[in-house]
């Protein structure tokens, strides 16, 4: 059965059978036989025509590749609170994304209180292009309350997101999008392209002394998994345009 997936890399990547085998010193045969689907290239000759085609082995070749050891590649760093975070990780994630930057929180107040770049360097980045979505707790819904009941802090959570929506709506561009949402913060995601940070969740512990996880995307379980939920709150969330005001 042929490989349409590696076929169809091959092409886009600007390759032919003839170039493809040059660029990875390998036989046009073999090639041949990878687009056949009648062989598979061994691990270290994968790794290298995965990254000539610039695509993840585990999409080219999904029979060859151990999805567990994948997962846990991804796992890049973990941290037993928030606050271990090195504080210069944010800030360089933020500056190397290059397509994507989705923030999933209640608040994320931290970030524009104690990170100085933050908001600039988001505007810069959404002004260059950058795909940039950020959800945060609908103070009208019933999610921010049962938090606020469950730190008992008497409004505070509210409060924290009528403070980050106030100093994004005075900077964001409109190209910014904004949404709110009523869903369990099971946890806090932080996604700067192939790279995310994951804030867990634990009942009656603030969000700055619960365990953090820095994923890296190897089409491994972890990153998707987190994608994917992320994506589902985004659907559910409504625009945030009646409770911001914009430049």
């Amino acid at each position: 059965m042929v490989n349409e997936r590696f076929r169809r890399a091959m092409h886009r990547a600007g390759h032919d059978i003839n170039s493809l085998a040059a660029a990875a010193e390998v036989s046009t045969k073999s090639v041949e036989r990878w687009i056949g689907g009648s062989s598979t290239p061994h691990a270290r000759t994968r790794f290298r025509i995965a990254a000539i085609l610039q695509e993840d082995e585990s999409y080219l070749w999904p029979e060859a590749v151990n999805r567990a050891s994948l997962a846990g590649a991804e796992l890049v760093a973990t941290y037993p609170r928030r606050g271990d975070v090195p504080r210069h990780l944010w800030t360089e994630l933020l500056r190397a994304a290059q397509r994507d930057i989705d923030l999933l929180a209640f608040a994320g107040l931290f970030l524009t209180e104690e990170h100085p770049e933050w908001i600039p360097t988001l505007v810069e980045k959404a002004t260059s292009g950058v795909r940039v979505r950020l959800l945060l707790g609908d103070p009208e819904g019933s999610q921010l309350a049962a938090r606020d009941t469950e730190h008992r802090i008497g409004g505070g959570v509210a409060g924290r997101v009528a403070a980050v929506l106030a100093y994004y709506g005075q900077r964001l561009p409109s190209t910014v999008e904004v949404r709110l949402h009523d869903t369990p913060l099971y946890n806090s995601i932080y996604r700067f392209d192939d790279d995310m940070i994951v804030n867990v969740h634990a009942y009656g512990v603030l969000a700055a002394y619960t365990p953090v996880m820095h994923l890296r995307r190897i089409d491994g379980a972890y990153f998707t998994t987190y994608t994917e939920s992320y994506e589902r709150v985004w659907a559910s969330a409504r625009p945030a345009d009646d409770v911001m005001e914009r430049q």
